[in-house]
């Protein structure tokens, strides 16, 4: 990861879609990332004891984790275009990078439960399932490191715009 000691002294730059200064994105991650996680779980319960009500709630999961992505994902593409320091970093591709693979997979695994809530777990929708919760994983490993370690989209007064 790269390292800039003068990131480390500054208050960091806050985000572009906020409220009162606090950032939308970090929230509205929270959603999806539940949906998305509980989604392979339920698909999992479902491959152990085949029970079609494990199916109707992964199909709803899907749903849910798809719709939320959505906003989520548009506040986190406002930061990245309108935050200079989000793009320079290898971080804020990653993360991009992910998150566009997250909501690409997500909508597949939703268009294949469409209109077989159950014959779609197996084995497809659950390699889905797994596969995006992973992605998850490392997509928010990286959104920390541009918060955590490159003080981005936190309550700071630093210029948008690098030198």
């Amino acid at each position: 990861m790269e390292n800039d000691e003068r990131e480390y002294r500054d208050p960091g730059i806050p985000s572009t879609v906020a409220i009162v200064g606090h950032p939308l994105h970090p929230l509205l991650v929270t959603l999806p990332i539940a949906f998305l996680v509980g989604l392979a779980v339920t698909d999992l319960v479902y491959w152990l004891n085949k029970d079609p009500f494990w199916a109707r709630a992964s199909f709803w999961l899907v749903v849910a984790g798809f719709a939320t992505t959505l906003p989520a994902a548009l506040t986190g593409l406002m930061d990245f275009l309108r935050i200079d320091r989000v793009r320079k970093r290898t971080a804020g591709l990653a993360h991009l990078v992910l998150n566009i693979t997250i909501i690409v997979l997500t909508g597949i695994n939703l268009l294949l439960r469409l209109n077989n809530v159950v014959g779609a777990i197996l084995p497809t929708g659950l390699t889905l399932s797994l596969i995006t919760a992973t992605l998850l994983g490392l997509s928010g490993w990286y959104g920390a490191e541009l918060v955590y370690r490159h003080k981005i989209a936190v309550i700071g007064n630093s210029s948008r715009s690098e030198p």
